[in-house]
């Protein structure tokens, strides 16, 4: 490719979001912003509830609170900088900027990616091998898996992060995209992408693959031990103990098969359509399980809820 075509990454980018459709972008901006409230809303009080409330101190509720807290980092990565290009003509965001937020979001969608596997491993132990759960996982145990999930999507983010950020970009560094989401960067790059690819697909491996196949053999062996439990009330009682978990999973790994697994239109008309839908699917898939999570873990959890109207009560006196 010519290299006189070649723009300073320093200047910035320009990130297009709704620019083609700013009728949208008022009805959006409401509906983002109650959506990010709910999210922080939520996720925040069920983060004081683990903390705060010494019942709740064990394995499972350590990851839960965990995943509450990047719900409120993966969001807050990306919605302020949305709600921002909505109000705005120009939308522009400067190279570090793009950088950090590019590095936030890959960093807390992998680190969700290993903590779902980590708490089916959780709830494998504690109904397949109840009497060993509290040896298996004891705080020595639980707390480095937990870190070792940032630690491990940090690295992986700074890794596509730098590969990605070290190429040349070429015409008006603009961003087809509501942020700088890697993928729609790499499409400006002048230069071979071969070396980007590959340490995707082997990060998507990793960070989605092995995963995936941790809760599949977990809940494969989960439910084959509630099956054999003789009593009806016991298989419900025990299947209510990952049912939460198991349906935050299909919802976030649904949502990633619908993104990146629908086929692509051949008709040149529907082009401009179809990438308004692939960003407003990626869009809501940013919002959507952050905001379903604490609905679900509450909901289907008595011994949150209690300690969430504990919470309140106490907040209540205090005032």
């Amino acid at each position: 490719m010519d290299r006189s075509n070649q723009t300073s990454p320093m200047l910035g980018f320009i990130l297009l979001g709704l620019s083609a459709h700013p009728k949208l972008e008022k009805t959006f901006f409401v509906l983002i912003l109650l959506m990010y409230l709910l999210i922080l809303l939520g996720n925040g009080v069920l983060v004081l509830v683990t903390v705060s409330d010494s019942h709740l101190h064990t394995p499972m509720y350590f990851f839960l609170g965990n995943l509450s807290f990047l719900d409120i980092c993966y969001t807050t990565s990306s919605v302020p900088l949305i709600l921002g290009s909505f109000l705005t003509p120009r939308k522009t965001i400067s190279f570090s900027g793009c950088a950090v937020q590019m590095f936030l979001s890959f960093a807390m969608g992998a680190t969700e990616c290993v903590l779902l596997g980590m708490m089916a491993f959780d709830r494998y132990v504690a109904i397949c091998n109840p009497l060993r759960y509290p040896m298996v996982m004891s705080k020595a145990a639980y707390v480095p898996m937990a870190a070792g999930s940032w630690a491990a999507g940090s690295t992986t983010a700074m890794v596509q992060t730098s590969l990605a950020m070290q190429l040349p970009f070429c015409g008006d560094n603009v961003i087809n995209h509501f942020t700088c989401e890697i993928l729609a960067v790499l499409k400006l790059a002048c230069a071979d992408i071969s070396i980007n690819v590959i340490s995707m697909v082997v990060a998507n491996v990793i960070f989605l693959g092995v995963p995936v196949l941790l809760i599949s053999f977990s809940y494969v062996f989960i439910i084959a031990t509630i099956l054999k439990i003789p009593s009806a009330e016991g298989r419900k009682k025990a299947f209510s103990t990952c049912s939460a978990h198991l349906t935050v999973m299909v919802v976030f790994y649904g949502t990633i098969l619908f993104m990146y697994g629908k086929p692509k239109s051949r008709d040149p008309l529907g082009v401009d359509k179809q990438g308004l839908a692939d960003k407003l699917t990626s869009l809501f898939y940013g919002m959507v399980t952050p905001m379903l999570n604490p609905i679900i873990y509450s909901l289907r959890n008595k011994d949150r809820k209690t300690a969430v109207r504990n919470l309140l009560t106490q907040k209540h006196f205090t005032w």
